[in-house]
């Protein structure tokens, strides 16, 4: 699995015990072919725009963040990645990276925090991948995986353990994992680190409690992560599809957030309305440029900004070549992050400004008034009083959120400042 902090694990067919896999009639375990869907997931190196291997995939996993050691890192592509997810037609969940081994009190700051920020819908998955950093305690390892999935399932999302097998046998008790949640398991084992356009059963990984099996490194279209979801797990937070407003597919989601609004807001919008600065995605069906060359298999199912609009011809940036309307998804209505701060961790009215319109209040002057409804607002979030007063108290559950020291008052500058600045242009609430 691609992350910041990129660990390739490659599971050859030495390690497998293919010979043991029940495979009858196309079933793995008694689980029917017809059950299972294949997708990606999706972290910093697929883009903002993200990367699926075929047409066909049916969902995307995507990587909010991490704990590194002692430390938080976001990924700013996910919310884009979400959003782009929906906006195919295709359903979308969420992973965290865990290497902080057997550090609870870590995780239970960090992953509260990361939690808050999901924008997959409430039931979908929120996996924690758990391969790197392990402490040398296999009950300490296991009691902070089942810390977070068991925040996770308190939040409203299903828990799911990513690894690879020897990690997993070396590391972490999978018994006592898959006791309180059965059939939690995404296992990664690669045939090989070729391209792969399919999973081989052949070489189906021997495990107890497997829902997802990540087959391949380098999937479809490559440079992807390839995954088949054996017991229909990815429908969790899904009410399956229905016919959108433009005659196509649209995913039907449990609840709402912003990225799948915008995601859902751009597989409503009818091609015509295609112009510039809109994101775009190349089909795979499409096979010539308005100017009659053949489009490279490299280019299809990538996503690029319109540049210009002619008639029923788009300029795509980068590639700087016109296609057809038709040939063309719609992924994204306008440019994400439209309003942006500097981070420099002083609270002055270009941050109120930003905070006003990432929490949709109705007056945005870039003022606090005393008591304010923004504040308000963020006190509802926080879990705090909600008088409207921006004291101690408030500030102290900010500082908790953004994981740093928790002294009640805005420093000059001011670390959760600066988290709430971040926040903003990643075009997120920070609480």
């Amino acid at each position: 699995m691609s992350k910041l902090k990129k660990v390739k694990f490659k599971i050859f067919s030495s390690i497998i015990l293919a010979v043991s896999v029940l495979l009858i009639g196309g079933a793995v375990n008694g689980v029917s072919a017809n059950s299972q869907s294949y997708g990606v997931d999706n972290s910093v190196y697929q883009g903002s725009n993200g990367r699926f291997g075929k047409s066909s995939d049916q969902f995307n996993i995507a990587q909010i963040g991490g704990i590194y050691n002692s430390s938080v890192k976001y990924q700013n592509t996910y919310n884009t990645q979400v959003q782009y997810t929906i906006a195919t037609a295709r359903r979308a969940h969420t992973y965290i990276f865990l290497a902080d081994g057997a550090n609870i009190s870590r995780t239970q700051t960090y992953v509260a925090q990361m939690l808050g920020r999901v924008q997959t819908p409430k039931g979908s998955i929120v996996a924690i991948d758990y391969e790197s950093g392990a402490s040398g305690s296999v009950s300490g390892n296991t009691d902070n995986i089942l810390t977070a999935m068991n925040m996770i399932k308190q939040a409203g999302y299903t828990p799911m353990f990513y690894s690879y097998k020897p990690y997993l046998q070396a590391h972490v008790d999978s018994n006592r994992i898959l006791a309180q949640y059965p059939n939690s398991l995404w296992i990664a084992s690669y045939k090989t680190t070729k391209v792969q356009q399919s999973a081989d059963f052949n070489y189906f990984p021997t495990f107890n409690g497997v829902a997802i099996w990540q087959f391949a490194d380098n999937y479809g279209a490559g440079n992807v992560d390839g995954n088949v979801d054996l017991l229909s797990i990815t429908k969790k937070g899904y009410d399956g599809t229905t016919t959108s407003a433009q005659g196509g597919k649209a995913v039907v989601t449990n609840s709402s957030t912003q990225a799948i609004k915008a995601g859902q807001q751009a597989n409503n919008t009818p091609k015509s309305d295609i112009s510039k600065g809109y994101v775009v995605k190349v089909n795979y069906s499409a096979k010539h440029w308005a100017t009659g060359q053949s489009i490279p298999s490299s280019i299809k199912g990538q996503s690029y900004t319109v540049a210009q609009v002619s008639g029923s011809r788009i300029l795509l940036s980068n590639v700087n070549s016109w296609i057809n309307r038709s040939d063309v998804e719609i992924l994204a209505t306008n440019k994400p992050a439209t309003y942006t701060v500097n981070v420099d961790g002083y609270i002055g009215s270009k941050t109120i400004l930003g905070l006003q319109k990432r929490y949709g209040m109705r007056w945005q002057d870039g003022k606090l008034s005393a008591p304010s409804a923004l504040v308000k607002v963020m006190q509802k979030h926080l879990g705090v009083k909600q008088d409207g007063y921006m004291g101690p108290h408030t500030i102290k559950a900010m500082e908790r959120v953004a994981g740093v020291t928790q002294d009640g008052y805005f420093s000059n500058p001011s670390s959760v400042v600066k988290y709430i600045q971040r926040s903003i242009n990643g075009g997120v609430k920070p609480f």
